[in-house]
């Protein structure tokens, strides 16, 4: 029995809706299905503007750079993180200013913000890592407090809820991705989420190569080539008419691993009254680097694949030049594994891989 970490669930209307793209010969950046997308996934989410992108990256840079930011600016930004959220700082020249995470929900720890905040300071990114919420509370205080942007990388975050709404709600924008592995899925894909309507319609003028809305090929800034395809807009669109139903599986596969897997010497995800996880990825941690590394290992034997945690970015070659520790971020990203999260999993599957790992401990 081979065990992908991931898969995605492709059971709605994906073939008809492309077939349509391709009948009506629709199946670059136009086309209606884009709009339709664009529309469901602003509703859905509960914001007044979405605008659709190629992926996840250009969208977290054009929140960037829609929000002005650049050259002697600083975005503070969580080192336990995907690399393309501190890349897409990178590419503005602004300067990416590391923070820790806090052990008890591995997400960034608001206290170590404020530490970081200087006169240089512009943006604080948040980072909903693996399907949980940061403290948005104590986030926009700061950010009210020190008159900063917040930009919320929900990346990982598809459906998750901090107090009964959903994240990418509470900054000034958010940006979502659609790759292959994510809750929802258009291949490759992303989203630009504001309730302001003068940076909305900045990111659909920049991602469109800076054209004019009054002249056809006039271009009067340096913009981009970040549009969706109607195809990848179809998908999404109907992988969100599913969307509910995927979360509902990925809640109930959750469920199930945590029961199958008490007793055992695994942290299992953070729970906090708060915070309704979408469990992107079932996300555990072990007592040592060593145990963990062996366990995937021996998990690889049994043909389950799993995932390590990410690096910390602060410990990549290009980002490690300051030389500052973030030890809870590195405690984590050394002991954190995730575990096949796809939402179509089977009883009997998770039951081959809860025995697996009761396996290897026993």
């Amino acid at each position: 029995m081979k065990i992908p970490v991931y898969r995605p669930s492709l059971s709605g209307n994906e073939k008809r809706y492309v077939n349509e793209c391709l009948d009506s010969t629709w199946i670059s950046s136009k086309g209606e299905f884009i709009s339709q997308f664009e529309n469901a996934f602003a509703k859905f989410t509960g914001v007044e503007y979405a605008t659709a992108v190629s992926n996840g990256t250009v969208a977290l840079h054009l929140a960037l750079v829609a929000l002005g930011i650049g050259i002697n600016d600083e975005v503070i930004v969580p080192s336990l993180t995907y690399v393309a959220s501190v890349n897409a700082i990178s590419y503005t020249g602004a300067t990416p200013v590391f923070v820790d995470s806090l052990e008890e929900t591995w997400q960034m720890d608001p206290e170590s913000v404020r530490k970081c905040i200087t006169k240089n300071t512009k943006a604080i990114m948040v980072v909903h890592l693996y399907g949980h919420a940061c403290d948005m509370d104590r986030i926009m205080q700061l950010a009210r407090e020190y008159n900063l942007y917040v930009i919320e990388d929900c990346a990982e975050a598809f459906g998750t809820l901090y107090k009964s709404k959903h994240v990418g709600t509470f900054g000034d924008i958010a940006t979502f991705s659609f790759f292959g592995n994510k809750t929802i899925t258009t291949g490759e894909g992303g989203m630009v989420l504001t309730k302001d309507d003068e940076l909305i319609r900045r990111c659909k003028k920049l991602k469109g190569q800076g054209i004019s809305n009054e002249h056809p090929y006039w271009h009067d800034v340096i913009g981009y080539n970040y549009r969706m395809t109607n195809i990848c807009a179809a998908i999404g669109l109907a992988q969100l008419e599913q969307a509910e139903v995927i979360l509902s599986k990925k809640h109930q596969l959750a469920e199930t691993y945590s029961e199958f897997l008490q007793g055992t010497p695994l942290r299992l995800p953070p729970k906090q009254p708060e915070v309704k996880s979408s469990y992107w990825m079932y996300s555990v941690l072990l007592d040592a680097p060593n145990s963990r590394d062996q366990l995937i290992k021996y998990l690889a034997s049994q043909e389950i694949e799993t995932r390590p945690f990410f690096y910390p970015i602060h410990t990549l070659p290009m980002y490690n030049t300051t030389g500052k520790k973030f030890l809870v971020a590195e405690s984590l990203g050394a002991r954190g594994m995730n575990l096949p999260s796809w939402p179509d999993l089977t009883i009997r599957e998770l039951e081959y891989i809860s025995k697996a790992i009761k396996d290897f401990f026993s």
